[in-house]
């Protein structure tokens, strides 16, 4: 019989009695049961894979996968496998119960650790990982989670090795066979190449390093900026630690796999002992003034990669104002906007005639991009959700003004002619609109011929994660919009929000303030242009930020973030829709990204 959602349960296969549900994830759920054919009836844990996930050749992986699960259970640290069996098509393994509690309520976001502690702890893990590296196995989900300290021994245990982890793997590898889209690992501790479907023992070790620099910070990874140029979190100005643990930890969350420690071995030798660098592997450190690496420290072969992978900019700090919007305790509205001052980096492009073109730096990270299945007013193609990779680049602040349109359309010729007066709402300080995805394009063609930089659209997947600006509400500011924060068709009110004034038309640029990036106007005033084609939801989409194309050059173009004329569902940082590339109208404009 299968197992049926509730908590009163019948006996699984005869002899395991459910008591509770413990935990569910997005391929499996965990239980708790005892089993009554064993004379103590000791508790044990059963864990399930959803039925949606019986594909035919995954049954045979799965019995193929409890051959290395039982390997794993021979050591003291790793619950064993009791019994794997299959009930109609689904699939159960049954393990050892560790009475304890995650490392979760060890490491609290707000309370950073010791660094003893937190060296004692990577170790205690590393030497557990050790085992389980020599076995040629990858975790691909290290976190405070999924590490339990026993109650009885106070021993660390490394949990959630079973099948429905690895054959989540396993999913992925088969995705075209079943047409399914997943990635395992949990953002924030999740590496590049993991969330690329090409895992490595040394992704254990990235997810490690962050889980120590969490625990040492007191900062969630997800939130942890990244500097530019190493692709290093910023995190060693945060805290008081010795040199040579963060350098440790550096190698351990490198952005570039090769240059991390290669499987839990090195790192634990590392850690345990006077070595710090990998042999011919050297490391380009955070620019964090805890350890800068000095030019005279760098051979003539590394400082010719620099040389060859890094500009040179003149950053400067925009200072803007940004605001949220949160449930209020006053009886007489819904919510409260709540505002602030912050700093950005970036630089001023010259256009002449006294017109500049503001860009502002946005660090690399990794995000959800699309809606979760419970956002309101969400549709079907911005499903599923999956995990994007995103390179640091520069985007314009404002949507291009109608200024900065006419300087660079008096440019010479490349590909196209272009009106240099478009717009159907004259200003200059307006949104330039009624521009087609062609001309935006020939636009950046004529500003890179003009720059000598590689000015270009922004792939969707960079304009949803510079709207997001690493938040994961419905929209930038929260979880609804206002008149005050945005210019769009506040006829229909979304999340409660409250209907306020109509602008009918464009207005300036920069009438509101900023998301967290220091990006304004993200939502709503002019739908924005993407370089990518459309595509009906997000089956198939790449893991990293590049441009998603069609073969059919000639299929519509993406456009994001609502217009004047737009309801306010339609300006969510999720919702995707589409216009043909020769289209026009005064509701179309576009935005500038650049990266080096």
């Amino acid at each position: 019989m299968a197992l049926e959602y509730g908590l009163d349960r019948k006996t699984l296969d005869g002899r395991y009695k459910i008591l509770k549900k413990l935990a569910e994830g997005n391929f499996g759920e965990t239980y708790l049961a005892r089993d009554e054919k064993r004379p103590s009836k000791p508790i044990c844990v059963v864990k399930r894979l959803k039925p949606k996930y019986n594909h035919p050749k995954i049954l045979e992986l799965f019995e193929q996968e409890a051959v290395m699960l039982e390997k794993l259970g021979e050591h003291p640290q790793i619950p064993r496998l009791l019994a794997h069996f299959t009930v109609e098509n689904e699939l159960y393994i049954i393990q050892d119960y560790v009475q304890g509690h995650t490392l979760r309520k060890e490491i609290i976001r707000g309370k950073p650790l010791p660094e003893g502690v937190v060296t004692k702890l990577l170790q205690d893990i590393l030497e557990v990982l050790v085992f389980v590296h020599r076995h040629n196995v990858i975790h691909r989900d290290i976190k405070p989670e999924n590490v339990m300290r026993c109650k009885q021994s106070g021993k660390l245990f490394l949990i959630d090795f079973g099948s429905v982890k690895e054959l989540g793997n396993f999913l992925m590898n088969l995705q075209r066979m079943i047409n399914s889209t997943v990635f395992i690992g949990t953002p924030g501790y999740i590496p590049k190449e993991q969330a690329r479907g090409r895992p490595r023992l040394c992704s254990d070790i990235y997810a490690l390093g962050m889980m120590g620099i969490e625990a040492l910070t007191g900062i969630t990874p997800y939130f942890l900026q990244e500097d530019s140029l190493t692709g290093l979190p910023l995190w060693r100005n945060k805290v008081k630690v010795s040199d040579r643990l963060a350098d440790v930890l550096d190698i351990m969350v490198c952005d570039n796999h090769n240059r991390r420690y290669r499987s839990a071995v090195e790192a634990l030798q590392a850690l345990t002992s006077t070595l710090v660098l990998p042999p011919s592997l050297p490391l380009l450190v955070s620019s964090s003034p805890s350890n800068p690496k000095k030019q005279s420290d760098l051979n003539s072969s590394e400082l010719n990669q620099i040389e060859s992978e890094t500009v040179i900019l003149s950053l400067e700090q925009f200072e803007f104002e940004t605001a949220t919007i949160e449930p209020s305790f006053n009886s007489t509205t819904a919510y409260q906007i709540n505002r602030s001052r912050q700093v950005a980096q970036g630089f001023i492009e010259d256009l002449g005639n006294n017109i500049n073109l503001a860009m502002v730096s946005i660090p690399g990270g990794q995000f959800l991009m699309g809606s979760p299945e419970d956002e309101s007013k969400k549709f079907d193609a911005e499903s599923p959700q999956h995990l994007v990779t995103v390179k640091p680049f520069f985007i314009s602040i404002f949507p291009v003004t109608q200024a900065q349109w006419k300087a660079v359309a008096e440019l010479p010729l490349i590909n196209r002619n272009l009106n240099s007066e478009p717009a159907n709402f004259k200003g200059i300080n307006r949104p330039v609109e009624q521009v087609s995805w062609d001309d935006a394009v020939e636009f950046c063609a004529r500003l890179r011929q003009k720059t000598g930089q590689n000015y270009r659209l922004p792939s969707e997947a960079e304009w949803e994660y510079a709207c997001r600006a690493r938040t994961i509400t419905p929209f930038s500011f929260g979880e609804t919009l206002t008149s005050s924060l945005a210019s769009y068709n506040n006829t229909s009110i979304h999340n409660a929000g409250v209907p306020g004034k109509n602008y009918c038309q464009t207005i300036p640029v920069g009438s509101f303030p900023a998301n967290a990036f220091g990006l304004h106007d993200m939502h709503g005033l002019v739908w924005e242009w993407c370089a990518d084609h459309w595509h009906d939801n997000y089956e198939g989409a790449p893991f990293d930020s590049s441009v998603w194309l069609s073969k059919d050059d000639s299929q519509s173009r993406l456009i994001r973030g609502g217009s004047w004329k737009s309801s306010a569902k339609l300006c969510r940082s999720a919702y995707r829709s589409w216009n043909p590339q020769d289209g026009r109208g005064n509701i179309l404009g576009f935005r500038v990204v650049v990266s080096f």
